[in-house]
């Protein structure tokens, strides 16, 4: 069996998935890659780790080399609000580096999996049930990124055969690793604050409908859509996904089903709440249904019974 990499393996999604091809597939089998933040113990202990700059196409072509790759599941990138912040890194990181994935991916004969988002579309996007092919209009760095990526992996696809496929993730919850400076960062804080504090300032408005997903489903999602029959993808870069659509009020009023004395109050962030606004409220994922079977396991409700618990045991509350 050809090996796999992930980059980004330090990131919030990287981790985890990381850990789970790991235990599907053999802790061997799955190398792990950050740029410079050191991994935790036990995503160093489990398996290979390597530390590469995906701006630099050497690196990445050595990796592959070295553990004979044949899928790269390419996790690195600069999210929504840095992006804001910092356009070139974001430009820098988000294209060029997943360029040179794909040069190596074609010249080596791997697989990739790249992450697109709901930052993909724009203020011109319908807003409601979004569909899976509709207009595209970014309007931050992050999202033309996301956009200029799906249609660069199509490209690879249609002009040099590389297996190219991606799902536009919305905001991703999980109690193990924290989001690093994303629109939707707030879904994960507003639990630990709710267990240390039972409070918590939430920098977008109390109205804002977005789109969410549990870890769980996130990770199910993307290993589900590369092991999917490659036959019947009519789609590749890339599938709408979504478990959920809610607010923050949402999620603080089924906090109260477990901490009624919970409160939110609102700080708002303009330069995120701008972003957020720009967004869909919620994603047609049919398509993703139709062509490999794409289903949630968790709804709000069941994911905050599920967080509270584990950040209890890892908060030691």
């Amino acid at each position: 069996m050809k090996k796999m990499l992930v980059t980004g393996a330090v990131g919030q999604i990287g981790s985890e998935l990381t850990m789970l091809l790991r235990e599907n597939f053999g802790n061997d089998n799955v190398i792990g890659a950050g740029h410079r933040t050191k991994p935790s113990e036990k995503l160093k202990n489990s398996g290979p780790f390597e530390f590469i700059e995906c701006v630099k196409i050497d690196d990445v072509a050595n990796i592959v080399d070295k553990y004979d790759i044949g899928v790269i599941y390419h996790m690195a990138a600069i999210l929504s609000a840095v992006g804001e912040k910092r356009p070139q890194l974001a430009w820098d990181v988000n294209i060029n580096g997943l360029y040179n994935v794909l040069e190596v991916s074609k010249d080596k004969n791997c697989a990739v999996f790249v992450p697109s988002s709901i930052a993909a579309f724009g203020p011109d996007t319908p807003k409601d049930n979004t569909p899976q092919d509709t207009i595209q209009r970014a309007n931050t760095m992050y999202g033309v990124t996301k956009v200029a990526g799906e249609l660069l992996c199509d490209y690879y696809f249609k002009r040099f055969n590389v297996d190219t496929r991606g799902l536009r993730y919305p905001g991703i919850i999980s109690y193990e690793t924290l989001p690093g400076g994303g629109t939707t960062d707030y879904a994960v804080e507003i639990y630990y604050e709710a267990l240390k504090a039972k409070k918590y300032s939430c920098f977008l408005a109390s109205h804002t409908k977005l789109d969410m997903m549990y870890m769980p489903d996130a990770l199910k999602a993307t290993i589900d859509l590369m092991e999917a029959d490659p036959s019947k993808l009519k789609h590749r870069n890339a599938f709408n996904v979504t478990a959920f659509s809610i607010t923050p009020e949402d999620i603080a009023a089924s906090i109260r089903k477990h901490i009624p004395e919970f409160h939110i109050t609102y700080d708002v962030d303009n330069v995120r709440q701008t972003i957020a606004d720009s967004w869909p409220n919620n994603m047609d994922d049919s398509t993703a249904t139709e062509e490999w079977g794409w289903s949630p396991d968790y709804n709000l409700d069941a994911m905050t019974e599920d967080m509270l618990k584990n950040l209890k045991i890892k908060l030691n509350i």
